[in-house]
Parts: structure tokens; sequence; C-alpha cells
């Protein structure tokens, strides 16, 4: 394996065929939830493979029963505690997005399990996502008491339309893979046993494709997303403003506690 991936703590890499690179969110003892150093290292590895010349391909998956559960508590607790650590992420969360639209390599993603948080934002972000039929895919954003910032605005509406993406989004309504491919939120759902193989075959046909013409056409695909950017930039700053009020406390408490939050009613917006 390249030096270039040597350092990495919460991802593994593997080669599951000739220029195709597996990224493998490893944590499953926390169903893969990502903690600070998870977070930082799914951000910065587009840019590692976007130059590395062994790599056609990326597969990105996660290990055991979930493809990741979200951002662990103690990294949310940070946030709300310290205005570095809220600019930290802030900058990460941007970075992700970006780096993902920007790296020229094509990415599939399989999703199996729940996917949420900074996970599911590299998942459907990928140029093919494939999901599980039984998949659990939430936007969890609102439920926690912040915005829904990420991918969600730059992503939703232009692939399931705006009267889905404000149901899904404001309501914290979970989808199961199937329902994700019936709007368009993934290219594909398969069983969960062909999950895997479904994935691998895909990035296979795109390692041995014309390297120039699948590259150009992600790009050029991806200024979609590129024109979004003012969007983007305004719900990931309310995102992470929300960090700082109450509304995240007691959704975190809530969580915490296993029971149904209880937030105030008054805003100044």
């Amino acid at each position: 394996m390249s030096d270039l991936y040597a350092s990495y703590q919460r991802i593994r890499f593997d080669r599951p065929a000739d220029g195709v690179l597996r990224l493998t969110l490893n944590r499953p003892e926390r169903m893969n939830a990502l903690d600070a150093i998870g977070h930082r290292e799914l951000t910065d590895v587009w840019r590692d493979i976007d130059r590395d010349p062994s790599v056609s391909a990326v597969i990105l998956c996660g290990e055991g029963r979930a493809f990741s559960a979200g951002g662990d508590f103690e990294m949310i607790d940070e946030m709300i505690g310290d205005f570095d650590a809220r600019c930290r992420v802030w900058k990460e969360a941007k970075d992700l997005v970006y780096n993902i639209i920007n790296c020229s390599k094509p990415i599939v993603s399989a999703i199996q399990g729940p996917a949420v948080g900074a996970g599911l934002v590299a998942a459907l972000l990928s140029d093919i996502p494939i999901a599980a039929k039984d998949a659990k895919i939430v936007d969890g954003h609102t439920r926690l008491g912040v915005a829904a910032g990420d991918h969600a605005v730059i992503l939703w509406p232009l692939l399931c339309g705006m009267a889905k993406a404000k149901y899904y989004l404001m309501l914290c309504e979970p989808l199961t893979g199937q329902r994700a491919e019936e709007i368009g939120l993934v290219a594909l759902c398969v069983e969960e046993a062909e999950l895997q193989e479904t994935a691998l075959k895909t990035a296979i046909r795109l390692a041995e494709g014309a390297p120039s013409a699948i590259r150009w056409t992600k790009y050029a695909l991806n200024n979609w997303l590129r024109m979004a950017g003012p969007m983007f930039d305004t719900s990931t700053a309310l995102e992470i403003l929300g960090f700082s009020g109450p509304d995240v406390r007691e959704g975190v408490a809530s969580l915490r506690e296993k029971r149904p939050p209880s937030f105030g009613k008054s805003c100044s917006v």
C-alpha cells in the first residue's frame, strides 16, 4: 500500500482489483461513528487519492453492520463547548464536500445499515452511490438541533427535488435504501448480500474505462454542485452556528437519554 495512506487510523485501505482502491471506515465497535480523527481523515483522503497515479476508481464502504453512525458525542460536545472546535469542523465540513467534488477519480459507495453524518455526506456525494435495500439513511441534523448543513442543501434538492428534500431534511425522516433509489437519492439498491460485489464490479468497470472521458464527465457534471456553492456555504455556516445555541444541548441530551427532545419554542431568527 502506498505511503500516502500509511498514517490513516480510522480508514482501512486495500486494493481488490487492478486500479481500484477500497476505503473502509474502520471503527466497527462504534458503528463507524466518526470522531475528530476520523472526520479529519475522511476530509483529507480525497486529496491523496486525487494525486495517486495508481488509483483509477475508488470504493467507499463501512466495516461491520453499519456504514457510519454519524459523529460521536465526544466530538459534538467539543463543538458545543469550544469556538475553535466549531471553526475547525466548519472548515473540514466545507473541505469534505469540495474535496469529493474535485477528486478526479470516480467514486462508488456501498451503503449498508445506518448511514448518518459525515459518512453519509461522502456516501451520497460519491459518483455512484449503491445502497442495500434495507440500509437506513437519515440526515439527522434537525433532530440534533442544528440546521441541515454538510451536503444536504447542495445535493438533496438536485437529486430528489425540493419537496422531497424539505420533507426528509426538515423532519429527519429516515429512508431505506430502496426508498432512496425510488426518489433518486442513490443510483442503485441491491440486496445486502450483493452489495460489495456490485460495488466492486461497478468500480472495475470505471477503472477499465477511458480515464479522461470518465474523469472529465465527472468534472463537468459536478459543475451543477459547484453552482450551488453559495447555498452550501450558507447552510453549513448556519449548522455550525447552531452548535452555539440551546437546541443542540437538548438534542444531544435527549439522544443520550433515549427520549424525545423537548425543544424551546421561542426563536430570535
